[in-house]
């Protein structure tokens, strides 16, 4: 009987890393759902959630990203495992993309104040944040059925553990940053009585 090759669990761990990590984003994301359609009392949250998203993202991203340079480097575990379906491989880089754009241009943001972060670093994150939507939305429901099984096999508690560290480095970093939303907050508190009804795409006007 022909040995399995040394990394050939490889592809197996490197997916089940990928699943554990997007439930949490799943959860987290869904808070931050919210808090756009809630945005002016809830924009604290949104800011301290978005970067609270930063390094399981980034997580994710290298999990993914990992997969794919094995891939088609032909790596043969990988190899045997095959690619990602044909849709999922398209709307992979738009994804990673859009990913991007709506982080960086978040981060730019809280970092340029409402004052000077409008225009086109504004632009930039509205726009990416419809792209993301759109995609994300087509990629959480193509991967959701087989996400139990990939979670719940072995392995778990190594997974869990690198989950949590990047948790951990996000708190970290949100809580670091908490104070450079203020100028946001308190600029958006002054309109808050006048139009209760503006969303994600008039509070920062």
């Amino acid at each position: 009987m022909e040995r399995p090759l040394p990394d050939e669990a490889g592809p197996g761990a490197n997916e089940r890393l990928t699943a554990t990590t997007a439930v949490v984003l799943v959860a987290l994301l869904l808070v931050e759902g919210v808090t756009i359609l809630f945005l002016r009392p809830l924009l604290p949250v949104h800011i301290f959630v978005g970067m609270l998203l930063i390094p399981p993202v980034a997580l994710k991203l290298t999990t993914t990203g990992y997969r794919f340079v094995r891939y088609y480097s032909g790596a043969p575990a990988y190899v045997r495992r095959g690619p990602p379906p044909i849709v999922m491989r398209v709307l992979a880089p738009v994804l990673v993309a859009a990913t991007v754009g709506v982080f960086s241009s978040g981060v730019a943001l809280l970092g340029l104040g409402p004052r000077t972060g409008r225009g086109i670093v504004l632009g930039i994150h509205k726009a990416s944040f419809l792209v993301w939507f759109a995609v994300a939305t087509v990629h959480v429901l193509g991967y959701l059925p087989r996400l139990p099984r990939l979670v719940l096999g072995r392995g778990a508690l190594g997974r869990v553990g690198l989950v949590t560290a990047s948790l951990a480095v996000g708190l970290t970093l949100a809580a670091g940053t908490v104070s450079m939303a203020a100028p946001w907050v308190d600029r958006d508190g002054g309109h808050h009585d006048h139009d209760r009804s503006a969303g994600y795409f008039s509070v920062f006007r």
